[in-house]
């Protein structure tokens, strides 16, 4: 299910329409990154630009190999005395090596207005004297790092021209989704930001602040893509959608209008979706998707992590969802502190009963700038960022070995799969089946192994895995 840099695109288009000529490198169908250090010496770009789609939450995961590939840019960059300029969440919450690599500037906040002013005064000439005088941006002066203010978010993200798709190469995007999937989805966002206070949940980009496009500049977008590029599906990217009171009724209300009906997936909150008729205007506006941070089936871990929702609401919210025809999704974390076999045996329950249409599961993973890490940090020694997104690692002191919780990822996954068939069709559902029996049983028999570990400590006097 692969999706154009969304983030990147709204730099580039920007620059475009200021008349700069961009290179653009889309990373999401490289097979190597190798591949843009070869552009990087091709083209000898008066400026590198290294920009993260800040839409997509790996990029929060502040990713080791996402960190060594930039870094490769960067030295390749300085080698051919071209300046380097970057914008990621990594690269502001741990900028060191960014700087010491040779980038000239990490662009932190929203991104756009200091871009443009960045380029414009690389431009000129000016950039080294002046940049002090622009705002959200780090460098190292005289070897010592420099950080300007932080600039103001953008209250009205309709200013924002709409990204230009021609960047990337869509048809191959096309290509790729029909084959797999037998319709083509594209990606937008309404929003920016998150006004919730989850414990665990970075922030580097936006913080707080939730700004919001208007339903009409929304649609706007949606008549031109559905005419331009005969897309079947959107994702609407946001942290959180339609949170602004009226806004979903309003967007239903313009589409029907206007008898555009695409189908989309997008992100919510339990406690949101019980709110008014809101899983009716959603319905209404053609969702056919929503994910929400269900994060665990244990009131007490959801207290813990400061979600302000309750395992009722996810219940209720998953009922009136089906009710509604809409499918729900949750996200799953294991390992959060605290959390003991019953609290996980919880949540396997919640995922049983509330039988949602996806699930997608992670381990707790410590982001620098929020309570949790700073909770856990003194607990990180050896390892402070995952590899890749599969990695799965706990970088903490959980309630039960690292290995577990791998094992735990697989085991769930399975249990889930075995758990969505209700009738049995042909061939490939047998072998689909014994496919994930074979696997629930095999992690099963693993995970009992950990268990049986903690009690044989606990009956030797030792610190036993907590309550197994």
């Amino acid at each position: 299910m692969p999706y154009p840099p969304l983030g990147t695109l709204y730099a580039a288009t920007i620059l475009k329409n200021l008349g700069h000529e961009v290179i653009f490198y889309d990373c999401m169908l490289s097979d190597d990154p190798e591949n843009f250090n070869e552009k990087i010496i091709s083209e000898k770009p008066d400026l590198t630009l290294i920009y993260d789609d800040e839409f997509n939450y790996l990029t929060k995961m502040c990713l080791s190999n996402m960190r060594k590939a930039a870094l490769s840019f960067i030295r390749t960059s300085r080698s051919l005395n071209i300046p380097v300029i970057i914008y990621s969440s990594d690269a502001t919450d741990f900028y060191t090596p960014y700087l010491e690599a040779g980038c000239d500037g990490i662009i932190y906040g929203e991104g756009e207005t200091t871009l443009q002013e960045v380029v414009a005064a690389f431009g000129t000439g000016s950039y080294y004297r002046e940049r002090k005088s622009i705002e959200g941006l780090k460098f190292l002066e005289n070897n010592e790092p420099v950080v300007t203010p932080q600039r103001k978010t953008i209250k009205d993200i309709d200013e924002l021209p709409l990204p230009d798709y021609s960047f990337v190469k869509i048809d191959e995007y096309r290509k790729i989704w029909l084959q797999n999937h037998n319709y083509f989805s594209l990606n937008i966002s309404t929003t920016r930001g998150c006004p919730y206070k989850c414990n665990w949940c970075a922030k580097p980009i936006y913080g707080k602040i939730y700004n919001s496009r208007t339903p009409g500049n929304v649609i706007k977008q949606i008549r031109e893509l559905k005419n331009k590029y005969s897309i079947d599906h959107l994702w609407i990217t946001d942290d959180i959608f339609g949170l602004k009171p009226g806004w979903i009724r309003e967007f239903a209300a313009g589409l029907q209008k206007l008898n555009l009906n695409i189908p989309y997936k997008c992100l919510s909150r339990p406690d949101l979706l019980l709110r008014d008729d809101t899983l009716l205007h959603l319905k209404n506006s053609g969702c056919r998707t929503i994910w929400i941070g269900a994060e665990s089936g244990s009131q007490k871990i959801l207290d813990a992590m400061e979600k302000g929702t309750t395992v009722e609401q996810i219940y209720d919210a998953a009922e009136k969802a089906h009710k509604y025809g809409i499918e729900i999704a949750f996200f799953i974390q294991f390992g959060y502190s605290g959390e003991t076999w019953e609290d996980i045996k919880l949540t396997r329950k919640m995922i049983n009963e509330c039988k949602p249409e996806d699930i997608g599961i992670s381990v707790s993973y410590p982001l620098p700038g929020t309570k949790f890490y700073e909770n856990v940090k003194l607990q990180m020694k050896n390892k402070t960022n995952w590899i890749d997104s599969d990695d799965l690692d706990m970088m903490f002191s959980g309630s039960y070995p690292k290995p577990f919780y791998k094992l735990l990822h697989r085991f769930v996954h399975a249990e889930y799969r075995l758990k969505q068939f209700s009738s049995v069709k042909n061939v490939k559902d047998i072998l689909y089946i014994v496919y994930y029996f074979i696997r629930f049983v095999v992690f099963r028999i693993k995970l009992n192994k950990y268990l049986r570990q903690g009690e044989i400590r606990a009956a030797e006097g030792g610190e036993a895995y907590q309550s197994i």
